[in-house]
């Protein structure tokens, strides 16, 4: 029943005028501010914390990244749309040259991403415009909302794996075909991750990306979509590639590099406040925590 509906209203978007969708997501956006109590007050008490933003500030902001996500919920709907020819007036690149630049040097590209305007766009308008890209599922609480993501990933020409046990293996043969590699930079890395100041807080960190730069000496690529200030299409930002430095300490290097790619990521949020989830649960792993139990094995 959830696919046909999701399916459906797809079809609908999808056969809807673009400026139309943006309208229709704009009321949705604001609907959602409305009834997403929960999520508008974490949002605004975190980016008040994090960026010192006054109550009206922080209001406004937030008001601001619940349209943004309204429409970016309509334009996921209307990915069945997308393809070569459109995708160049929805979705503009900055230096798409560095991409390439890094392609040519057949290594692979770890591509860092963030959970940024509508990121799902991101992935269409880079394998849209001819990038080799594979990227790792998010896993959704429903398994149907999952598999139909998928599918819109893969029709717009994706390679995509599903979190598990074959997933180091999928990106790995993905890297050694020297294709980019979308990892997201903003997730809460868990009791495996590497704890760097994210936003004036100690936060968890991912090291897939360390990993696969320092295996395959893969350039490392920060690049974010953000959504014009008209509200009508995206703008790509590709930052010049860092690398992965081996000093023969591994500890020490992966951390590094996971807090260049982390300051990457705040440097976007900054000059976009209004474009990214304030509201995720950024700073689930208690770094105290981490911490306390880490000087107590050390001690035994």
């Amino acid at each position: 029943m959830l696919y046909a509906l999701l399916k459906t209203l797809s079809w609908v978007a999808s056969h809807t005028p673009y400026k139309l969708l943006v309208k229709i997501g704009t009321g949705l956006g604001h609907l959602y501010w409305h009834i997403a109590k929960k999520q508008r007050i974490r949002a605004e008490e975190t980016i008040r914390e994090c960026l010192g933003y006054s109550k009206f500030e922080a209001n406004r902001t937030i008001k601001r990244l619940f349209v943004n996500l309204g429409i970016s919920v309509m334009e996921m709907l209307y990915m069945p749309a997308l393809n070569k020819d459109n995708i160049r007036g929805l979705v503009t690149f900055d230096h798409p040259e560095i991409l390439w630049e890094a392609l040519q040097q057949k290594k692979g590209v770890v591509m860092l991403a963030c959970h940024i305007d509508n990121w799902e766009w991101l992935g269409a308008a880079l394998a849209l415009n001819g990038f080799p890209l594979s990227a790792v599922e998010k896993p959704q609480p429903n398994r149907v909302y999952s598999d139909f993501m998928n599918e819109l990933r893969r029709s717009v020409g994706q390679e995509i794996f599903a979190r598990g046990s074959s997933e180091i293996l999928g990106c790995a043969r993905a890297m050694k075909k020297g294709r980019m590699l979308g990892l997201i930079a903003d997730q809460d890395g868990g009791y495996d991750g590497v704890f760097v100041p994210f936003l004036g807080k100690m936060a968890s960190t991912p090291t897939g990306p360390a990993y696969f730069a320092r295996k395959f000496k893969a350039p490392c690529i920060p690049i974010y979509i953000v959504r014009k200030p008209d509200g009508y299409g995206h703008q790509v930002i590709v930052e010049e590639p860092f690398y992965y430095e081996d000093t023969g300490d591994r500890k020490t290097d992966d951390y590094n590099l996971t807090l260049k790619m982390t300051q990457s990521v705040e440097r976007i949020i900054k000059a976009y406040p209004d474009n990214w989830l304030w509201f995720q649960h950024r700073w689930n792993t208690p770094y105290e925590e981490v911490k306390a139990k880490e000087q107590d094995g050390s001690e035994k």
